[in-house]
């Protein structure tokens, strides 16, 4: 098995060479992947998994603009469509200098078994551009989304493809973007989500994502007869994934003493309640400003410089920053501070060492695709009630969700879940997802 997975990899890295967060992606479901392959005639011999690696169609193209200054920059914009077998692509759009094709292709591979897991009929992909929306004017940010909309539009619709908001991308951007493709399609029809609620857009869904990582981690707890309730949780990035994680941990009885940036992390030892998580989010949503002025508010809070939060004593930790934030050294820390529960609000923010360092301890460890599906979770649902020109209400769609990640988190359990009664999470997410698109695209023929 150990030379299938290795012949398998060595074909898609020579393919893609240059590109490690891709691969990255990739040999982490080919390690759980191919072992159920090979044990399940209906797969062998069509070469499904090889298909699936390779995007559909990979969109680039020059986003032109003019600044404040009224110098022309050049941008570069992507579009990947990867896998369309249950449905239209489906995935976020990340404005950020360290965007690339190999990223965004993670990014959407991650996305195609993220959406099979949440059984609603989408697809995935993944867009964006290396522009930067930090200190840019609203000016600068609505011509920037217009140029990039005047590309993207002619390949997108809600039936074909249907973008999102993620890094960089936030109701300010998508209001423009949509805007433009109202303009351009003379349409109005719900082509992206994360829309403002006057406009077409679904309660709950700025929070779906935050709230769906802590509703997993409360599953996870409640195999081992537990509950979150009175737990200290740590949580990485202060954007808004961040923010609704700590909201809800924080509302269901649990110590979130973490957040952070780019440039550190605050460490509150009294925990961040209501009032302060309300100061961050006017600080990070309205002022743009930095983490560390949380210190200058809440004197007895510290502000670690450069540093990431996982040196902090904590049973949850929920990493919402960024890809590879947490490494093996990290994940060993926090397992010997006391953590037996990792669910994951970014994608992919583990290295593979520090899964295996989780895995080996055997805690509590979901994997992003599964953990923060509830973000693309209500975006299905917005795209259900756009379709429908209805809206629920802010308890329909909670219910919805929470529905939507406890049947995701029944799906590891059923592929995942180990002779000596450990549970895989990471085995149970890949082989749920790989299963439903696999079908899919069997029954639609060699395409």
């Amino acid at each position: 098995m150990e030379s299938k997975i290795k012949e398998f990899m060595n074909l898609v890295k020579e393919r893609n060479q240059f590109e490690p967060e891709f691969l990255q992606a990739v040999e982490e479901v080919v390690e759980t992947v191919i072992p159920y392959i090979a044990n399940h005639e209906i797969y062998n011999g069509k070469n499904i998994l090889l298909r699936m690696v390779e995007p559909e169609r990979v969109l680039m193209f020059r986003v032109p603009w003019v600044d404040d200054s009224g110098e022309i920059i050049v941008n570069r914009g992507f579009r990947i469509e990867m896998n369309s077998a249950i449905g239209p692509y489906k995935g976020g759009l990340r404005f950020h200098p360290t965007v690339n094709l190999s990223i965004l292709k993670f990014l959407a591979f991650e996305q195609v078994f993220k959406n099979a897991l949440t059984t609603l009929p989408m697809g995935g992909g993944k867009g964006g551009s290396d522009f930067d929306p930090k200190g840019k004017s609203d000016g600068e940010i609505m011509r920037f989304c217009q140029s990039f909309m005047s590309e993207l539009f002619r390949h997108i619709g809600p039936n074909t493809d249907v973008p999102a908001g993620d890094i960089g991308v936030g109701g300010r951007e998508i209001g423009f973007l949509f805007g433009m493709y109202k303009k351009l399609r003379n349409e109005f029809t719900g082509v992206l989500t994360g829309k403002g609620m006057s406009w077409g857009g679904s309660l709950i869904r700025p929070e779906a994502t935050g709230y769906g990582t802590v509703y997993f981690a409360q599953s996870m707890l409640e195999t081992k007869e537990d509950t979150i309730k009175g737990k200290t949780v740590t949580i990485s990035g202060s954007g808004n994934v961040a923010q609704y994680a700590c909201e809800k941990a924080t509302q269901l009885g649990a110590k979130v003493v973490t957040l952070s940036d780019s440039s550190g992390y605050i460490y509150d030892e009294d925990g961040i309640d209501a009032d302060k998580l309300a100061f961050v989010m006017d600080l990070k949503n309205n002022k743009r400003g930095r983490i560390s002025a949380y210190i200058n508010k809440y004197p007895n809070a510290k502000f670690f410089k450069g540093e990431r939060p996982w040196s902090v004593k904590c049973e949850v930790a929920l990493p919402c920053a960024t890809q590879n934030e947490v490494n093996e050294s990290e994940a060993k820390t926090l397992l010997k501070n006391g953590c037996y529960v990792v669910s994951e609000g970014a994608n992919m923010p583990s290295t593979p060492e520090a899964i295996t360092a989780y895995q080996e301890a055997k805690i509590l460890y979901a994997p992003g695709k599964a953990s923060n599906a509830g973000g693309v979770a209500t975006s299905g649902l917005e795209m259900s009630q756009n379709s429908l020109r209805i809206n629920w209400t802010r308890e329909e769609v909670d219910v919805r969700l929470q529905k939507i990640m406890a049947d995701i988190h029944d799906s590891c359990i059923k592929f995942g879940k180990q002779d000596d009664g450990y549970i895989d999470y990471v085995k149970g997410a890949n082989i749920s997802g790989f299963v439903k698109v696999a079908d899919a695209m069997l029954a639609q023929g060699i395409v």
